[in-house]
């Protein structure tokens, strides 16, 4: 089958598409031939050596959706030929509230989906919701169940609160404008792109600003007047500007950092106002079965940036590096063998 490699690490350019050997199920487990794979920011940090407990060679990618195409002798949750789509959060363990010592995620160190054929446990395959297309549905799974733990497991979102989403734009941030306005919350979002605060209130945001203003903080309370949720994956300097927007009793959950750790952590500010900071990462088996449903009851789509060819893996990531993407980035897997 067509794969592509990562044999060391360094950047996009490391890279290869490569004939290699086609898994084979284990008893519990499933083959995929996959019509769809997506990316993630996760892959980035996989590829420049950044994330933690990379095995190599393998093949990245966590997200993809599919056809059933052989099964292990003590499957019975799926049969060949069904459609599906992968959870790609692995051995997440008995308890729903926090994740186990195990748990791991699809690609890297495991081969993952930027290929033809994925070999994955067969409790991780979920039947393809009937209302996605085929780049939809490999578009869904780590970005949605990340937005959903982050904004509703732990954020306990509720209809009529006000929700910031720092820096919308890429895969999560497109889904925590969708839930969060599927269930009724006011959304507010912010960019240094004003083309995407508008594609943002096209999701249902009622409002954004640009943080590249020097006053962007007080525009957002002038806005708002307060927050009651932001969902954060910036952290750095952000985190001390969503503890001021906070309201008295509110929340913010971080689920990323890509601004790296927090300068000089403001703590008067979250302890006067009782500001309640909570952690989330990815989200349990429950969490992506109860995913699904939303996304099934409010006809949600996810928001689509680009569909690239499997072999041009390393120019989706690449648009990914530069925050060029307003949704996912998507890869099309070739028929043949």
């Amino acid at each position: 089958m067509k794969a592509i490699m990562l044999r060391e690490t360094g950047s996009p350019d490391s890279l290869k598409l490569e004939n290699v050997d086609m898994p084979k199920p284990g008893s519990k487990e499933v083959v995929v031939r996959l019509k769809t794979a997506a990316l993630n920011r996760r892959d980035l940090l996989v590829i420049h050596g950044q994330y933690p407990g990379i095995k190599l060679p393998a093949i990245p990618g966590s997200d993809g959706a599919g056809e059933i195409v052989e099964i292990g002798e003590k499957v019975q949750n799926v049969l060949i030929g069904d459609e599906v789509i992968i959870n790609p959060g692995l051995n997440w363990g008995g308890n729903l509230n926090t994740k186990g010592a195990d748990f791991t995620v699809l690609g890297v160190p495991t081969n993952g989906t930027y290929a033809q054929y994925v070999r994955v446990p067969a409790e991780n395959v979920y039947f393809k919701p009937s209302h996605l297309s085929w780049e939809e549905a490999a578009a869904l799974p780590l970005a949605g169940l990340t937005a959903y733990r982050a904004l509703i497991t732990r954020g306990q979102v509720k209809r009529g609160e006000t929700v910031l989403i720092p820096g919308v734009g890429g895969g999560v941030a497109t889904f925590l404008v969708q839930f969060a306005a599927a269930l009724g919350a006011e959304v507010y979002v912010t960019s240094s792109n004003e083309e995407k605060i508008e594609k943002a209130k096209g999701l249902g945001a009622a409002g954004g600003v640009n943080y590249t203003s020097e006053d962007w903080v007080k525009e957002m309370d002038r806005l708002t007047g307060g927050i009651d949720l932001s969902v954060d994956s910036i952290g750095g300097e952000v985190f001390n500007n969503l503890l001021s927007l906070g309201k008295i009793g509110s929340r913010v959950v971080s689920f990323g950092a890509t601004r790296g750790p927090v300068p000089h952590l403001v703590l008067p500010s979250m302890t006067v106002k009782e500001i309640s900071v909570i952690g989330s990462t990815m989200g349990s088996p429950q969490d992506f079965v109860n995913m699904i449903k939303l996304v099934e009851e409010h006809k949600i789509h996810p928001v689509l940036d680009k569909t690239y060819s499997l072999e041009e893996a390393a120019d989706a990531l690449l648009r990914m590096e530069k925050g060029e993407n307003f949704g996912k980035l998507v890869l099309s897997i070739p028929d043949d063998k």
